[in-house]
């Protein structure tokens, strides 16, 4: 029995020591739902536990990457399709999926294939290395969309990769932006046409899976110290921010405009 059997919305393939991580809920546009984020919790350590696997390629199973929370469950109740009925969310929890993700010492790569927003881009950026297609657009868009603070992990990195005052203006206004914008300014690596982006990302996957092992991952791990003293600094306080602003009027109204089809009115106290 292999490790990865257990997994009902990842799809994992390993050759050649590269493993394929697939988001694999296509019919929802890759949404992240309760079985999702507890399987993206997990798979980190079974990959970095793998010793078929020198590398990792992330992507999204049909036309998407994915597109974040379920905004439509939210407006039943706090969490929406991410939380259990009456689960609190954790700080915590949330911080083990970072955590996790930055210390597989195995190089990974993102296939952005399609749009990626919210929680999925974070996970993208947290990458070492991200492949985007020319047609998709990333944003992580909890303020402008769903009227919570951005804090599973989108106040950490997007500061590091393109500037303080550009990473505020983005995540308040929930700007997405399309694949040559995103390269511009240093968000993603490297931008190609869409039919092309899980071919270059499986080429560069597959030349870090063939190259010197403990010095690619020993070089990722020290690295990525950096992004691990800002999760240490800002997850846990964002994290709880985030939670309070499930209380709010204006999230409410978020996503309950969002089921109506309709523009939000924001304003509530």
């Amino acid at each position: 029995m292999s490790r990865y059997d257990k997994y009902q919305d990842l799809r994992i393939e390993v050759a050649n020591k590269v493993a394929t991580v697939t988001l694999n809920r296509p019919d929802a546009r890759n949404a992240i739902n309760q079985r999702l984020i507890r399987e993206l919790r997990t798979i980190w350590d079974d990959l970095a536990d793998d010793q078929a696997v020198n590398a990792v390629l992330v992507t999204g199973a049909g036309d998407f990457f994915s597109v974040g929370g379920d905004v439509k469950a939210m407006s039943d109740r706090p969490g929406g399709d991410v939380l259990e009925e009456g689960e609190v969310h954790d700080p915590m929890i949330s911080r083990r999926l970072v955590n996790r993700l930055l210390e597989c010492d195995k190089p990974i790569v993102a296939a952005v294939n399609g749009d990626c927003i919210g929680l999925a881009a974070t996970i993208a950026l947290l990458c070492d290395v991200t492949v985007m297609s020319d047609q998709a657009r990333i944003g992580d868009t909890h303020v402008s969309r769903v009227g919570l603070v951005a804090g599973d992990g989108g106040t950490v990195i997007w500061p590091l990769l393109v500037g303080v005052n550009k990473a505020k203006e983005f995540l308040m206004r929930g700007t997405l932006l399309k694949g040559k914008e995103a390269e511009r300014i240093g968000l993603v690596n490297h931008v190609v046409a869409k039919p092309e982006v899980l071919d270059t990302a499986r080429m560069i996957a597959q030349e870090l899976a063939d190259g010197p092992t403990w010095a690619i991952r020993w070089t990722k791990l020290s690295v990525n110290q950096i992004v691990k003293e800002r999760v240490n600094h800002l997850l846990e306080a964002s994290m709880a921010l985030e939670q309070v602003t499930f209380e709010t009027a204006d999230h409410k109204e978020a996503t309950l405009s969002f089921k109506e089809k309709r523009k939000p009115r924001f304003g509530g106290a």
